[in-house]
Parts: C-alpha cells; structure tokens; sequence
C-alpha cells in the first residue's frame, strides 16, 4: 500500500493522476486532454500557493520568535513586510534567492549562500524559484490561454526538488538568529 500524499499538492497530485487514468481506459482522449490542461494549471497554482503560504508563515513565525510575541511588531511586519509582498521578496528571473536572504541583512543573505553550497540546495532553490517564475506567467498572461508546457509530472517534480529549499528557511532563521545572540 502506497504512503498517504504528505501535503495538499501531493493529494491533488495523486487525485488527478488517478482521474487521468480513468479517462485514458475510457479511451476518452479529447476530454483527457483538456482535464491534463487544466489540472496542470492547477497544480502548479497549488505548489506555489502552498510554498507562498509556507514562506510567510516562516518568516511571521520568525518574528514572533525573535521578538517574544511582542504583537504589535508582529502585526507591523505581517501588514507592511509579508501581505501582498511575498513576491516581491525573490527575483523570480534569477537563478538564485539572493534578494530574499538580503531581507534579512547581508550577513544572513552570505549565511544562507553558505548553507544552500554546503546543503546542495541550488537545484532546490532553482526548482522553486521556477515554480514560482512559471505561476507568475499563468496568472498575468491571460490564464485561460496560456499554454503551460511542463508536464504533470514535471511541475510536481520541481514541486518534490523545491519543498527542500522550502523546508530549510525557518531553520536557517532560528540558527542564525541564535548564532548572532551568542
């Protein structure tokens, strides 16, 4: 028996790739395609959403850390620093979240090179900013005509690559923070 999906983008993976299966023994190839057009749109606005929403939680998370609940700072950073900026926050073009960490000073943005070169993160960072680079292109080139030219499976697998990237910042947050306070 297969392990359960570990997040709502791995189910609605798992979901749609079951329904594609369906329509393919049906023999049902003209609907199998648009429902194959249409999930990997959706996919894809999954996988950057929930990393949109992974991020600023870490980021807010941080700050509630570092500041010991002090709401008032909280509330500060999470309407002028994380509500509708998340994406300015990365150079979606580039091949790097050089412009993330410096958020966080340059010391943090040359603690986190170190860690991405030390961790092999880069294909991780790559993958994620890709996935990000790509939904910006679906929600403001006319979604409903835009053709995505990755497959299912390529989309969830940059999706796969990036959650490691993902699932290291709030970490890197709390170690360098902890390494300054020493």
């Amino acid at each position: 028996m297969d392990a359960a999906p570990s997040t709502a983008v791995d189910q609605l993976h798992q979901n749609f790739a079951g329904l594609l299966s369906v329509l393919d023994e049906a023999g049902e190839v003209s609907l199998r395609s648009v429902a194959d057009e249409n999930f990997r749109k959706s996919l894809l606005l999954a996988a950057a959403s929930y990393f949109e929403r992974r991020m600023t939680e870490a980021v807010l998370t941080f700050v509630e850390e570092s500041t010991n609940q002090n709401i008032r700072v909280v509330e500060l950073v999470r309407s002028k620093a994380v509500r509708r900026q998340y994406h300015t926050w990365f150079q979606w073009e580039g091949h790097n979240a050089n412009s993330f960490y410096a958020l966080f000073g340059n010391e943090f943005r040359e603690f986190m090179k170190r860690k991405v070169e030390e961790n092999k993160l880069e294909d991780a960072v790559r993958a994620f900013l890709e996935l990000g680079r790509d939904r910006n292109r679906l929600v403001h080139q006319d979604y409903g005509v835009f053709v995505l030219e990755k497959t299912t499976e390529e989309i969830h697998e940059l999706y796969c690559r990036a959650r490691d990237f993902v699932e290291t910042v709030p970490d890197a947050l709390r170690e360098y923070d902890s390494g300054q306070a020493t």
